[in-house]
């Protein structure tokens, strides 16, 4: 990974922290784009311990403010001419309904359309790489999931599993349909289900609610760094380099359900995301 730019979104803590530091360790150049400032600092000290790497930079980015993703490409472009990298980490699980800066449910919001948008302000510059490579963290919840278009912000009847689901789905929809508007560039774009990681995903963001209880799950789940595996390896192993549009799972390609396979859902999807986004009619789509 010498010579190489990368980005890892949420990457203050758990599989991004883990991902961040392996990557910085195989000697890449890397960007952790952190929703909190304050966390981001102890983050980025942390990786530089554990990497003994001082190719590592923290940027603030907000995937629920659309205003701070733009904010935030705009300050990457400004910084680095190119990214080889592009890893769309960051989630959030919601046990109650809440909202994004912009009005968006928050998973939905977060987990699909801020890296949705993200991606969009970034695609020139994986084009500029000799091998651009774009990365969606998904999970095996995809498959229970459906994309709820009479009502796709959950605001009757909210559920945090149907969700969640919801946006996992959405994660390997938007890779698959991405990866057929990248064809016939030098840019990939493949997603991962991490397997079941002891994070602090279902902690709420601002009380801290549900700390306890993950800190006791983490004893039966994966370490952050192993489900971490499959990013670092999608984001370095030379034999992925025309691999594009795939499912991964413990660094192979893996299965995915009926409406994941669903071209047409893919591109009603994309149309919605772009909408919602402010995109209609952007290069991304052409």
């Amino acid at each position: 990974m010498n010579n190489k730019t990368v980005i890892v979104t949420g990457a203050n803590s758990g599989i991004g922290l883990a991902t961040s530091i392996e990557l910085a360790r195989r000697g890449a150049t890397v960007v952790m784009a952190c929703r909190n400032a304050e966390r981001g600092e102890q983050a980025l000290s942390e990786a530089r311990r554990q990497s003994r790497s001082d190719k590592l930079e923290l940027m603030q980015c907000d995937l629920g403010s659309l205003d701070s993703i733009r904010q935030f490409a705009a300050s990457f472009r400004a910084r680095h001419s190119t990214l080889d990298v592009l890893i769309n980490n960051a989630g959030v699980i919601c046990l109650k309904r809440e909202t994004t800066r912009d009005g968006f449910e928050m998973q939905l919001g977060v987990n699909h359309l801020g890296h949705f948008l993200l991606t969009h302000l970034l695609r020139e510059s994986l084009e500029r790489a000799p091998q651009g490579r774009i990365i969606n963290l998904s999970s095996g919840a995809h498959k229970t999931g459906s994309i709820h278009w009479e009502d796709p912000f959950l605001t009757r009847g909210y559920n945090g599993w149907k969700s969640y689901s919801q946006s996992k789905l959405a994660n390997v929809l938007f890779t698959k349909a991405l990866a057929q508007r990248l064809r016939g560039t030098s840019v990939t774009a493949n997603c991962v289900h991490p397997g079941g990681v002891g994070t602090r995903l279902g902690v709420d963001r601002n009380t801290g609610f549900g700390g306890a209880i993950m800190s006791f799950l983490k004893l039966f789940f994966l370490t952050p760094a192993q489900g971490a595996e499959t990013s670092v390896y999608l984001a370095s192993s030379p034999e992925l380099t025309h691999v594009s549009g795939e499912y991964f799972y413990k660094k192979k390609i893996a299965s995915v359900s009926k409406q994941a396979r669903d071209p047409a859902l893919a591109e009603r999807l994309w149309s919605w995301s772009e909408e919602q986004v402010g995109l209609s009619g952007a290069r991304l789509s052409a």
